[in-house]
């Protein structure tokens, strides 16, 4: 079985609970967004994939006709193994940048106002940072035997909430190039 990033999510998730494909995707949402993303349209093929490697069981949900995902011993191991392995490296497709590099072409102002739009994204995902890591704190203090998880989640917010400020960062200097720029011209 080929070993893909989001056949490694959807396992890390399932070491947390026995869940469902949709409470897999809400969680992935909810805590892992800053850094990571799956769709629907990933996560139930890696899903079928990962049953018919035996690396998961499913059983009847509480719903009907929803299914609960766990994970097996196999999966469990195969988990570890691939946690154990290196990243895997993706390049950065980051349409601002883009957009930016050949700012010549658009000028200082529409340039301008696509930094600031980028800034606000950055701002509102350090707001959402703020709740996760809230939150986060919360349940670790709710329950103590837990911890160590949230230790290691509030890490990854932590991760998150840097990008987020240094591209805020970023966008006010070029915020303040970009308006020299226009400056410039107007003269």
């Amino acid at each position: 079985m080929a070993n893909s990033q989001t056949e490694l999510a959807v396992l890390a998730v399932l070491s947390i609970r026995p869940t469902t494909g949709y409470a897999i995707r809400e969680l992935v949402h909810e805590r892992l967004s800053a850094f990571w993303s799956e769709s629907f349209g990933q996560i139930y093929p890696a899903l079928a994939r990962l049953r018919e490697a035996g690396l998961i069981e499913v059983t009847p949900g509480e719903r009907t006709g929803s299914a609960l995902h766990s994970l097996t011993d196999a999966g469990r191991e195969h988990l570890l193994d691939m946690l154990s392995e290196p990243p895997v490296a993706a390049r950065p497709r980051n349409g601002v940048l883009l957009r930016l590099f050949f700012g010549d072409l658009l000028g200082p102002r529409a340039c301008a106002a696509l930094v600031q739009a980028a800034k606000e994204r950055s701002e509102r995902q350090l707001a959402d940072l703020a709740a996760a890591r809230a939150e986060v704190e919360a349940e670790r203090a709710a329950d103590p035997a837990d911890a160590t998880r949230t230790r290691y989640w509030l890490l990854t917010i932590a991760a998150g909430e840097h990008a987020a400020r240094a591209a805020i960062a970023w966008a006010d200097e070029a915020l303040a190039e970009l308006a020299d720029l226009e400056a410039g011209e107007n003269r």
